[in-house]
């Protein structure tokens, strides 16, 4: 594979809305009441204490860091363009995992519209940022 100049700068900032995503779309404002109603959690305990936050931090770090290898990869060097990507990796690997996931655990589709769409905006917004920011 070649070698991809990662802008940690883009990534870091590419985690931190990816975190600021989660924090308002898990809200009670959007779609944190029906998330708990689904999953059988009360608000309080969604984010599962320090633990929780820790995790979906480096996961969120992570995901830029791997996005912007793909972004590379796929030379999309727009925003549109990085934005195209992003949804072909959404499709592929978040959508599908999730939805097969979804179904073997036997819950509501409602739960993966409120999943994998958080998913797909984040993934969306970084990368068209991360093609756009190179």
């Amino acid at each position: 594979m070649p070698n991809v100049d990662v802008h940690w700068l883009a990534v870091i900032v590419a985690a931190v809305v990816n975190m600021v995503v989660g924090s308002v779309w898990y809200s009670k404002n959007l779609f944190g009441k029906e998330w708990s109603k689904l999953t059988g959690r009360k608000m309080e305990d969604m984010g599962g204490g320090g633990m929780g936050y820790g995790v979906a931090a480096v996961g969120a770090l992570v995901q830029a860091w791997v996005l912007a290898h793909f972004v590379a990869y796929a030379g999309s060097d727009t925003f549109w363009k990085g934005l195209v990507t992003a949804f072909w990796l959404w499709l592929g690997f978040v959508a599908v995992v999730t939805a097969v996931h979804l179904v073997f655990e036997g819950r509501s589709w409602m739960l993966w519209k409120i999943n994998a769409g958080y998913f797909l905006v984040v993934m969306l917004i970084n990368g068209g940022l991360l093609a756009a920011w190179h």
